[in-house]
This record gives C-alpha cells, structure tokens and sequence, in this order.
C-alpha cells in the first residue's frame, strides 16, 4: 500500500479502477459485488446513467459560484430536497460538503434558537451513547463513543451523553432549564445498525415539545430513503401522527457520491440564522447540486422506497433462515443492516477481498458485527450471490 496518504484509515488490500452498478473493478480487472456503498454514499451504485448524465451537463455549464450569488441549479435543488422533507416538519436547508459539517450547523441554529429565546445557560445538547456524529472538534463532542476521543481533547464544551432505550434517563437529562437539543440517529450506524425504539422516539417528540427542546435528528446514513422511507424518522408516530423534527442533517448518499451535506429547519429553527452566522465556500454548489436533484428524483419516489424495504426484508429473512450458528442477531431497516456474529468481523472482510472469483464488499459495525449497506437498485440475483458468499465465509 502507497504511503503517500496520512495512515488515518486500516484500508484493505484493494485498488479500484471504475464501477458498473452493484459492481466495482479493480486494477487488474477482479470485480467485487458491493455490499457497502462506500459507506451508504454510492446509494444508486456506480455509474447510474441519470447522476452520470447530470454531472457531466452540469460540468460543462457552471462547477461553482460564490455565495454572493444564487445558481438555478443549487435551487432547483433545495426547494426539492425541502418538499422531499415536508412530511418530516422541514421549511428551509443550509447546503454544506459533508455531514460533520451539517451536524457543527446543527448544533449552531440549536444554540442560538435557545439563547435567544430564553438567555444564557441553556445551551447543552444531550447525545446518545453509541452515536457518531463526526470528525471535527465539535461533532467528536457529540459523539458518544469513548474510542473517537482518545488523543484529541480538550473538546466542545456543553455536550452529555446518556444511553439509547432508557426513557427515564431521558426524562431526567432533558432539563428544560439547561438543553437546548436533543441529538439522535434514528438508526446508528457506526455502532453496529441499531434502530431507536418507537416509544423511545415518541417519548423524544413528547419531551421535546413539552419543554421546547429541539429535537434533531442525525439521518447522515440512515436518511435519503437508506431504511424505506425518505427520512427515516417518519416511520416514527407521536400522538398517532408522524413525527416532526426540529432539525434534520443529511449527507452521505445525498448526490450519489459527490460531497454534499444539509441541514434542514422545521417551523421553530427556520429562521434562527441571520446572514453571516454561517457559511460554507463549497457547500451546495451546482456540481454537487446537479448530482443531488439526480438522486432525488429517482429516490423520492413511493414505488422506488417500497422497493428498499422489500430487499432489505428479503436480505434479513434469508440470513434468519440459515439459523447459522456463528449468526448470533439480524437488525437493520430497509438496505442498512447489521449482522452480529461470533467472530471478529475484519477477517470476514478480508477474506470477502481475497476470495477466488467474484469478491465481496461489505463493511464491519464494531467488532464482532458485519454491516451491509449495499445500493439502492441492487438485483435480486446479486443479492442472492452476495448472500451466499457471506454464507461460505462463516462456514458450516
């Protein structure tokens, strides 16, 4: 492997040359079934005729403009992704490059909304244990998981986490005298796919809404239609209807594959920033904004989420069925899954690579906890190959 990069990443022995579909190829012309979707971004696989064609157009009219000024195409972009998120309570976006960037806006709109409502000393933003929210100083503040903050302190102040599932512990930290926000993933996924309960997820919209604390919801790899629904939080109900977020972050699969994050506003958030309170050079610009209004129009669709769902389902009943004895648990929603198995999960992925013939993508969810992410408009055939390629490799 090349040490030209910093060795930030435990990389696999793999270089890839360009992608079909559900297929990736590497430099000597091995391909691989991805079951991994360069972590839920590749979300309508590689090479999809209407993001290629999109990007290519837009590349020879405009790659960017300054945010002095408005591109036709960034808003044709915004007021989509916008009504895309209408059923989720969302009235406005910031247009940003990645999701630890719309988590730092996030975090910005929820601190500013509760100053200046109710004066200093409210600001805290209560997190979950086991949550990933980012890389940066800040979103690592917000990140619940100890093995992130090693090394990288002193961090954000103003962040506290407690454990996903316990309602009275979130009754207890949502003190309305002090937080401003609550941040949570409906599905988290760096800890190994782990949906939120729906009481859980109701007993957040009550709290919330009773106290005036923002509830936010991080949907960087669960949203974009990853579990069936657009956002995922919508298959949530509080007070027989469904629920509205506060605040709302997206990236990853946002534009297919190239860099683009959002943080969208409900009726209470809409108007917390002035102009100047943020910005981003790059955020939203028309490349990126082509390769979004791409995907939403082919993701945004009924038929097309129902169509997730099915695979997904189809994918965890035929891992049940194996009853494997190293297959300890089965979870997900939709095309985001988590297998648990009684083994460590790395050398799978090795030798998911290393396999003669086809290989196999697919990701690690923690230790021992094989994570699928794989594309949208993966084939039922494909499925069933991958699959028996996960099963040859746990053997029996």
């Amino acid at each position: 492997m090349s040490d030209v990069f910093m060795n930030t990443y435990g990389r696999l022995p793999v270089t890839f040359a360009r992608g079909e579909g559900s297929w990736l190829f590497d430099t000597v012309g091995k391909r691989y079934l991805d079951f991994a979707s360069g972590i839920a971004v590749n979300c309508l696989g590689h090479n999809h005729p209407a993001l290629a064609k999109a990007i290519s157009d837009q590349a020879s009219k405009c790659l960017h403009l300054c945010n002095y000024y408005m591109s036709d195409t960034s808003l044709a972009f915004a007021e989509r992704l916008v009504s895309a998120c209408t059923p989720g309570g969302m009235k406005n976006v910031f247009l940003a490059n990645s999701g630890a960037e719309a988590n730092e806006g996030a975090c910005k709109i929820a601190r500013k909304y509760s100053l200046k409502k109710y004066g200093t000393g409210r600001h805290t933003i209560v997190t979950l244990r086991g949550s990933f929210h980012g890389r940066t100083i800040t979103t690592l503040s917000a990140t619940g998981q100890d093995k992130f903050h090693k090394d990288f302190g002193p961090f954000t102040q103003g962040f506290t986490f407690i454990p996903p599932g316990d309602i009275d512990a979130l009754d207890k930290a949502l003190d309305g005298k002090t937080v401003a926000g609550f941040f949570l993933e409906t599905v988290q996924g760096e800890s190994g796919i782990r949906p939120q309960s729906p009481e859980y997820i109701e007993a957040a919209a009550r709290l919330c809404a009773e106290r005036d604390i923002l509830l936010m919801f991080d949907e960087i790899q669960c949203g974009v239609g990853r579990t069936g629904t657009f956002l995922a939080f919508e298959q949530h109900k509080f007070d027989g209807k469904p629920v509205k977020a506060d605040i709302v972050t997206l990236a990853k699969g946002l534009a297919g594959g190239v860099p683009v994050g959002a943080v969208l506003a409900g009726e209470k958030a809409a108007g917390v920033f002035a102009a100047g309170d943020h910005g981003s050079t790059f955020g939203g610009n028309p490349l990126a904004a082509a390769a979004g209004l791409a995907v939403l129009e082919t993701v945004d669709n009924p038929g097309f989420l129902a169509e997730i769902t099915r695979k997904g389902e189809k994918i965890i009943n035929a891992i049940r069925a194996w009853n494997h004895p190293s297959v300890q648990e089965v979870r997900g929603r939709g095309l985001m899954i988590g297998v648990d198995i009684d083994r460590d999960a790395w050398p799978i992925l090795e030798a998911a690579i290393a396999r003669a013939g086809d290989g196999l993508l697919i990701l690690s969810g923690g230790p021992k906890t094989l994570r699928f992410l794989p594309p949208y408009t993966i084939g039922d055939d494909e499925i069933e190959q991958g699959l028996g390629i996960v099963r040859e490799l746990l053997g029996g």
